[in-house]
């Protein structure tokens, strides 16, 4: 049979170092935004193809925080209240799971690869053990005496740490002195553990500097970016509210649809969708299925944002184009702006882009028989 694997993701550390903000409070590091997403976020995303389950480890403080990222996985997520040193929060995590291997990860090394989590995986499954940490590279110099420490042999310790379960939980419980880290608990109990790669990326966030350190290092890892457009156009007809944008504009007629017939909206969630290869509009919200009726296309954005976000990729920017020969659309274009951007995490009305246009009395817009809308998106990976 084979083997199981949970992730038990330490996210209930105090951030003493990080200081506070300007308004005198205490930073959290855990909560803080590394391009476009929090380290308990990022952790997540970076396990969830290497585990069967994981466990959270939480404060009252970055909870909501884990509550929120577990939706960004289909593995299945346990959310347990950590302890008041590192070495409870673990134990909490051990008892919360019934895997056979168990990856120990601080959440603030949100800058973990894939190569450094499976290797430390594959050892514990051959070896009981597998610790991932680099080489000392930098002189090293007592702080009392200023001799130079022979740097050879050393190795600076990272997680993941991964360990037989039973036997992990067994040294843990028989632990009577407290321990910096897991594989110093497995060495007092069965000797020194099998250490893997490292990484230099794979760093502690753990000072108010290291946030910008962070982020232009994942900006390099995100630069992969993907474009999708999407089109829509919709007839002009008596009888019906004029949306677009999400705002109720004042016009003689209306747009056809089955839902509210929202035309900007509809381009942008096909962009949406077709950057994340998710399909169209269509797909997801038919407009065969009678719950759909009337509604407010700025739901169907929210859901549409949602299904990228799960996919792993965030919105970036949107641009759009509105070709109309009535009425005026310059007089809503900011609320237009204000709205989607309000309906899509992650982005501001800086992110959204809204343009207008006239076909100057030419083909069916300029004819007054439709309105069309034309989009792009561009996503980046969480």
């Amino acid at each position: 049979m084979k083997k199981t694997v949970c992730a038990i993701l330490l996210a209930a550390g105090s951030s003493s170092r990080m200081g506070c903000d300007a308004d005198g409070k205490p930073v959290n590091k855990l909560l803080a935004e590394i391009c476009g997403s929090n380290p308990i976020e990022r952790c997540v995303k970076a396990f969830s193809g290497h585990v069967d389950e994981m466990v959270i480890t939480v404060s009252v403080n970055t909870r909501e925080a884990a509550e929120r990222a577990s939706a960004l996985t289909d593995v299945p997520v346990t959310i347990t209240y950590g302890g008041a040193m590192r070495q409870d929060s673990v134990l909490n995590g051990i008892r919360a799971t019934s895997c056979d291997i168990v990856a120990i990860h601080d959440c603030a090394r949100c800058l973990v690869s894939d190569a450094v989590i499976e290797e430390a995986i594959a050892s514990a499954f051959e070896y009981g053990s597998g610790v991932a940490a680099i080489k000392a590279r930098d002189t090293l110099r007592r702080a009392d005496t200023g001799e130079t420490v022979d740097r050879s042999g050393l190795l600076v310790m990272q997680t993941p740490q991964c360990f037989d379960r039973i036997k992990l939980l067994d040294a843990y419980e028989l632990l009577d002195s407290e321990a910096t880290d897991d594989a110093a608990v497995w060495q007092k109990a069965y000797g020194a553990p099998r250490f893997t790669g490292g990484s230099i990326a794979n760093q502690k966030l753990t000072e108010p500097g290291d946030i910008e350190f962070f982020t232009s290092i994942a900006a390099k890892e995100n630069c992969f970016m993907r474009i999708g457009m999407g089109e829509d156009t919709h007839r002009l007809t008596e009888g019906r509210k004029l949306i677009i944008g999400g705002v109720d504009i004042p016009y003689r007629m209306g747009l056809l649809g089955h839902s509210d017939a929202d035309v900007l909206v509809h381009a942008i969630i096909d962009a949406m969708l077709g950057a994340a290869a998710l399909g169209d509009i269509g797909r997801h919200f038919p407009d065969s299925d009678p719950k759909y009726k009337g509604i407010s296309s700025m739901i169907l954005l929210e859901r549409a944002a949602e299904l990228v976000e799960c996919s792993g990729y965030r919105v970036v920017n949107i641009d759009a184009t509105i070709t109309a020969q009535e009425p005026k659309l310059a007089p809503y274009i900011d609320e237009m702006r204000k709205r989607i951007a309000d309906a899509i995490p992650r982005i501001g009305i800086k992110e959204v882009s809204v343009k207008a246009t006239t076909p100057e009395h030419t083909g069916p817009e300029g004819n007054l028989e439709c309105i069309t809308a034309r989009a792009v998106a561009c996503i980046s990976a969480l």
